[in-house]
């Protein structure tokens, strides 16, 4: 019996699905090959490899110069390097590309307000509720209840219905941009703000205690809303305008006299009062690279006539029990109920050595010297070849120049207690 008579199919049938040309097999190819660099300098520079990572990322863009991801985590890898106008650029061209994908935009605001940049960078800030798993500032249910039509987001002009602020972000932005609530209240006086519990005492100092609200369920009606993370955009500011005149938030006096009692009971009265705080919240996404061991301060704490003060909570301060350094170090971590104590307690020190976390806020909200340690790849807040801060005058910065090391920042802290001390 002969063999079956061929059958051509469409998968083998010239012209098909599976039927390739030189030139189509050579692109397909090309296309794997950028995917695979693609994926690798994202891998490696999660890693902290940041040379190897550009390497393989020019390396994808070479092969496929129009790919709007490349373009994004390259992106993102050159504001690690801290070559922000090349990462600006590599987001613009990602949008042009994929101008609806969040991921550039946000990344485009970043590298603008850390170049400082502040009004396209408040712009392209807007995305940053559009990122996949990011959560609504509000709930969604919250905004139609009642209503033929959702309750739309302020615009900044005056307003004479009622406006719900709403402290989104971390701790430290909430601190940030507390600033403006008086200047909202102005535009809009019918105000309710809604907070988490922690923040309610700080924000109880720039608006009525009444307005004040921890669960969505206790809100009275509004008509219309915004994020506190909103305001900046809205007040037009620029480097120029950043409201920072004076402290917006302050002690209270009772509580920061029982606290220097505390410390007056514990430490030499004639010797200089440094707190520390060494780490931020374990979850924050970039918590590696701001955060320190309490033991990578050693220089800072060989030094004469200081006495230094924890006020680090978390498990970090753990790492008080295995010091032996020869300054004193009162450990007050475990007896902070909230930042009414940590404010009450910055109230009694000299000054504040701390990394990028919420108390660098609270310490420059209140008018208090503070020197804030930085990661190379910073924040963009703090800005770039700066060591003050147009948003917290009475802080100084100290910033790595090479990532990962943070030694000659502690010396540099140092030389400043020191030359302090004359």
């Amino acid at each position: 019996m002969g063999a079956p008579p061929f059958t051509a199919t469409a998968s083998a049938a010239p012209g098909g699905p599976d039927f390739l040309t030189g030139a189509q097999r050579h692109r397909k190819a090309g296309e794997l090959d950028a995917a695979a660099h693609s994926r690798l300098c994202e891998e490696l520079r999660r890693q902290g490899q940041l040379d190897r990572a550009l390497h393989h990322g020019r390396l994808s863009l070479a092969l496929l110069p129009d790919a709007a991801e490349t373009l994004y985590n390259l992106g993102i890898l050159h504001y690690d390097r801290q070559d922000v106008d090349h990462a600006i650029r590599c987001e613009r061209r990602a949008i042009r590309l994929d101008p609806d994908s969040p991921g550039p935009h946000f990344e485009l605001a970043e590298g603008l307000l850390l170049s400082g940049q502040l009004e396209e960078g408040w712009a392209e800030y807007e995305w940053r509720f559009r990122l996949p798993g990011a959560p609504p500032p509000i709930p969604p249910s919250l905004l139609a209840a009642g209503r033929p039509a959702p309750r739309p987001q302020w615009d900044g002009h005056p307003f004479p219905g009622r406006l719900l602020l709403v402290a989104d972000q971390g701790f430290g932005d909430v601190i940030q941009f507390a600033r403006y609530i008086p200047m909202v209240k102005r535009r809009c006086p019918d105000l309710v703000i809604a907070a988490s519990p922690e923040m309610l005492p700080l924000l109880a100092q720039v608006s009525d205690k009444d307005r004040l609200h921890q669960k969505w369920e206790s809100l009275p009606d509004f008509d219309c809303w915004c994020p506190l993370s909103g305001l900046p955009r809205l007040f037009g500011t620029t480097l120029a305008t950043i409201p920072a005149d004076g402290p917006y938030l302050l002690a209270d006096p009772k509580l920061a006299a029982r606290w220097r009692e505390r410390l007056d009971g514990l430490l030499p009265k004639t010797w200089r009062r440094i707190g520390l705080v060494w780490t931020g919240r374990s979850t924050h996404g970039n918590d590696h690279n701001r955060s320190l061991p309490l033991r990578s301060l050693a220089p800072l704490l060989d030094l004469d006539g200081i006495a230094f003060v924890s006020l680090q909570v978390g498990g970090s301060q753990s790492q008080v029990g295995r010091y032996f350094g020869k300054a004193p170090l009162v450990n007050l971590g475990a007896e902070i109920e909230g930042f009414a104590d940590s404010m009450a307690i910055l109230q009694g020190l000299d000054r504040l050595v701390c990394v990028d976390t919420a108390i660098a806020h609270l310490a420059g909200a209140m008018g208090l010297p503070a020197s804030v340690l930085l990661p190379f790849a910073s924040d963009w807040r703090w800005l770039t070849n700066r060591s003050d801060s147009p948003w917290y005058p009475s802080v100084r910065l100290h910033r790595q120049s090479v990532p990962g090391c943070w030694d000659a920042l502690i010396e540099e802290v140092a030389a400043l207690l020191r030359a302090s001390a004359r």
